[in-house]
C-alpha cells in the first residue's frame, strides 16, 4: 500500500471511530456496558492508536510521491500566508484562553470575542493552517492527503460536535450556535470580534507566528 492509501485510510479510521464512538447512540450504550471512565480510556486508547501511525507516516514520507502540481511563491502570496498563519494562531491562543461551549469542555456561552468570529477556533485554526499548506509548495500526495484530511476531519468534527450538543439540550448551547458563526468571518458580528480581541491574545498569536517562521518549524 501506498503512502498516500495508508494516510487516507488513516484519516478515514481515525475520523470514523472520532466520531462513531462520540456520536450519542453508540456512546451511551458503551457506557451502559462499562461506564463512563472506563469508555474515556477506550475513546483515547483507540483515538491514539490510529493517530500517532498517521503522524508517523506523513513525517516519514513528507514531500515524496508525485507532484500534484507546482505554484511558486511570489511576495504577495508568502505574505497573505504569513497573514493568515498569524490569524490561526490568534484563534488557537484565544481558543484556551476562553473555552468554548462548543468544544468538550464546558465553556462561557457568551457570543464575544473570537466567538463573533467562529465558535470553533480551535479545530478552525487547524483547517486554516493544513489549507495554507495545500496551494504554495506541497503539490504531493502525501502531503495534500494528510492536509485534506485534517481539513475534512476539523469540519466535520465540528459539524458533529454542534448537532451532538443540540441534541444533548447543553445549556445555553443554541442560544449560542444562533449567535456565532460556524466558518471564520462569516456571520455580520465577526469584525467586532476582531475589535473584543485580547491584546495579550493577539501579542501571543503573533508573538508563535514569529518564532514558527524564524525557527522554520514548519513549512
Amino acid at each position: 500500500m501506498s503512502p498516500t492509501a495508508r494516510i487516507l485510510l488513516l484519516w478515514a479510521g481515525f475520523g470514523a471511530t472520532h466520531i462513531g464512538l462520540s456520536s450519542l447512540p453508540v456512546r451511551d450504550r458503551i457506557v451502559a456496558r462499562i461506564g463512563e471512565r472506563p469508555f474515556r480510556v477506550l475513546y483515547a486508547l483507540v483515538a491514539y492508536t490510529l493517530f500517532i501511525p498517521l503522524v508517523w507516516t506523513f513525517f516519514a514520507n513528507k514531500h515524496g510521491g508525485t507532484w500534484l502540481w507546482i505554484l511558486e511563491r511570489g511576495m504577495v502570496l508568502r505574505w497573505a500566508i504569513y497573514v493568515a498563519v498569524g490569524l490561526a494562531f490568534v484563534f488557537l491562543v484565544a481558543s484556551f484562553a476562553r473555552p468554548s461551549p462548543a468544544s468538550l469542555m464546558r465553556g462561557d456561552p457568551t457570543a464575544r470575542g473570537v466567538y463573533r468570529i467562529t465558535r470553533h477556533p480551535f479545530a478552525m485554526a487547524l483547517a486554516i493552517f493544513a489549507l495554507l499548506h495545500l496551494p504554495p509548495n506541497i503539490g504531493r500526495n502525501p502531503d495534500v492527503a494528510f492536509c485534506g484530511g485534517l481539513i475534512a476531519f476539523s469540519v466535520l468534527g465540528c459539524w458533529h460536535q454542534d448537532r451532538r450538543k443540540l441534541a444533548l439540550g447543553a445549556q445555553g448551547f443554541r442560544e449560542f450556535a444562533e449567535a456565532t458563526p460556524f466558518f471564520p468571518f462569516t456571520g455580520r458580528e465577526s469584525l467586532r470580534g476582531v475589535r473584543e480581541l485580547s491584546p495579550i491574545v493577539v501579542g501571543l498569536g503573533i508573538g508563535a507566528t514569529i518564532i514558527v517562521r524564524y525557527f522554520q518549524l514548519v513549512d
